[in-house]
């Protein structure tokens, strides 16, 4: 339900206003004047803990490694990841203007998070959501991204104030929609698609994350957290495109340490072909 009322259009979802509007509303910012982007992909999930941050790293480098100029942007104020996945440590710098240098990666990746920011990574941050939405609509507008094919961002999980703000402001070319294989993610990310939906932002592929887990003995596909849903879920909303990621030693053993950029299998393929043809 949007806050939509007599007494004004505050928070309303609609981007292109409403009834009560006497004029469309355009919500969409600018980067700054050197910054040319040619596509911003966003990472979503309906809850947190699906592996968001994960598919938002793998899919980042493997595009990197296909050659394009890539960038990461942590959109998840509050609980950052996308640092730790990278091993990116220390602060980023500014120039004399104040606008921001993203951090690169080891494998040429540029990365923005309030982690890069913050005296102390294990520092809180105590913000009310407009206070998050506007660091976001600054790592937009004043980070130094210069040029880049994909950037992608890691959106908070849910349909707040983040989400909202971004694909009202930003010119999404698409999300990715991140799941697991439980009935009640199911519900959850199926209201997440419906609000890109309602926002007029193409939905290009699913992800379940932790999907399976492969027996290192005989390689059957056993069925850890649940039967698999996104298969059922793809067909109801007509989503062509999805991928499975499986529990795999490999996979934490490169989050863990730091070095995301050297998982060798690309458990993605799907979702990074369908990227591709933006």
């Amino acid at each position: 339900m949007s806050n939509c009322n007599s007494g004004g259009c505050s928070g309303c979802s609609h981007s292109s206003g409403c009834g009560h509007a006497k004029n469309p509303v355009d919500f969409k910012i600018n980067p700054y004047e050197t910054t040319k982007i040619k596509n911003i992909i966003g990472v979503v999930s309906g809850k947190g803990g699906v592996g968001k941050s994960l598919v938002t790293s793998m899919l980042a480098s493997e595009m990197a490694r296909k050659g394009y100029k890539v960038g990461i942007m942590d959109g998840d104020i509050t609980g950052p990841s996308i640092p730790k996945y990278f091993g990116l440590k220390g602060n980023a710098t500014s120039n004399e203007e104040g606008k921001i240098y993203p951090v690169v990666t080891k494998n040429d990746i540029k990365v923005m998070s309030i982690n890069l920011l913050l005296e102390n990574e294990t520092d809180p941050v105590v913000w009310r959501g407009p206070v998050v939405a506007g660091v976001i609509k600054q790592f937009y507008q004043e980070v130094l991204w210069e040029e880049l094919d994909y950037l992608f961002i890691d959106l908070p999980p849910g349909t707040g104030d983040v989400p909202l703000t971004i694909f009202q402001s930003l010119p999404i070319d698409g999300i990715v929609v991140v799941t697991t294989p439980n009935e009640l993610v199911e519900i959850i990310v199926k209201k997440a698609i419906k609000m890109a939906k309602l926002m007029n932002v193409p939905v290009l592929g699913l992800v379940e994350n932790m999907s399976y887990l492969k027996c290192p003995c005989c390689n059957e596909e056993i069925s850890v957290f649940g039967e698999s849903k996104i298969e059922k879920i793809s067909k109801e909303l007509n989503i062509t495109t999805f991928s499975k990621v499986p529990v795999n030693t490999e996979i934490s053993k490169a989050t863990e340490s730091g070095k995301i950029y050297e998982l060798k299998e690309d458990f993605l393929y799907d979702i990074v072909e369908r990227i591709e043809i933006l």
